[in-house]
This record gives structure tokens, sequence and C-alpha cells, in this order.
């Protein structure tokens, strides 16, 4: 990924928090010199000080097939907003983008064994819906198990983490205060998240930045 040093987003412990609030990535291998690409839910942990992502792919997807012998690029890409010259000083600007992305690339293990599979799919329930969890305990387990059969589960150990914050850090602090006003008052969630994260990011003390 392209990424000019101010929009260099370094943190590892960040980035995973990060990887861990948007969660629903794309997973992208080639076979054959082209690109396949799927939209998963990612659980983000640390293993022996490794980065390792984790998720399911459908059995009938058969992308989970060449995982294991190709390198593959999860890509997380949210929130973004657009930036309107509107807010600058100076006529002579154009639109941009405001956006934070995280492209990680790593190696993938298929996670065979049915307990491990389970192990995957509880960890899943406990992320996104733990009230769920009892229904699921109480699921016949022949049931549970036949939905098992219908996932291929894989872990991804990362070895490279390439992330990018695009948040206006070349403006000035009134510009960028302009589009945190803006942004802030837009009905967009995700023109409301790139506004949180200006105010939380940017070179200008806190104190500089209107967080009316």
């Amino acid at each position: 990924m392209y990424i000019p040093k101010i929009d260099l987003f370094k943190d590892r412990d960040e980035i995973v928090a990060f990887m861990k609030q948007f969660s629903f990535a794309t997973i992208i291998t080639t076979k054959s010199n082209f690109p396949i690409a799927t939209h998963l839910p990612f659980l983000a942990s640390f293993k022996n000080d490794n980065i390792v992502l984790t998720s399911h792919f459908a059995k009938s997807n058969e992308q989970w097939k060449d995982i294991e012998t190709n390198k593959v690029l999860i890509i997380f890409s949210e929130p973004n907003a657009y930036i309107s010259p509107k807010n600058y000083d100076k006529k002579l600007n154009v639109p941009t983008w405001n956006y934070i992305s995280v492209h990680a690339y790593g190696e993938s293990k298929l996670i065979t064994e049915t307990d491990k599979v389970f192990k995957v799919l509880e960890s899943t329930i406990d992320n996104y819906e733990v009230s769920y969890k009892q229904r699921w305990n109480n699921l016949p387990q022949d049931y549970k198990l036949k939905m098992s059969k219908g996932i291929v589960a894989f872990e991804v150990v990362i070895t490279d983490l390439q992330a990018k914050k695009k948040l206006s850090q070349n403006k000035t602090v009134a510009e960028q205060n302009n589009i945190i006003n803006s942004l802030s008052k837009s009905i967009d969630c995700n023109e409301k998240l790139i506004a949180d994260y200006m105010r939380m990011n940017l070179c200008g003390k806190a104190s500089d930045l209107d967080h009316s």
C-alpha cells in the first residue's frame, strides 16, 4: 500500500484494536495469476507475540483450497469520508478522501480438528453476540456438527502489517477544525467516525481543536 510518511500508522496495539473494531474485512489470494476475494469477519488476537487473524469460509467457496499455498492479503478499510475543498482556506484546492486502512499479509493454516473448529465458532459468537451463546449451547450436538462441516476454519499469522491514516495531517489546524466540524454534523456514520479519529490523532494539540 502506498503510504506517505505523514500518513503512516505505526502503533501495533492500536492497529489490532482497529482491526477488532472494524473486523469485517476482505481476504485476497491469487490463483493462476488471477485475484480472488472474499468478505469475512475476522477475529484478531496475539499468539506468541504474533498477530493472528481467524475466520472461516463456507466450504462451497473454493478459495480456501489456495490459502495454505499462497501468501494472503487481508484488507480492513473502514471508516472513510469525502473531504470537500470548502473546508480549506485557499481556493486553489481539490476534493480528497480521508480514511484509515490496514493491509495484513500473512501465512495461512487450515483448522481441521472438530474441537478447534467449534472453538472458532464459539469465539465468533462471543465476539459478536454473546447473548446468543446460551441458545448455541442448547442446540442439538448433531445439528452443530452438521453446521461445522459446512465451513472451513483457518488462521493467518501476520508477517507484514501496513497501516495508513489519511486524516488531513497536511492541513492547518484551522482547516482541520473546519473538516472535523463539518463531518461531525453529518448524518453519515462513517463521516462522524472520521471526525472522531481526526480529533484523537491529528498533529495539532487537542486543546487547539474545536470539539463543538
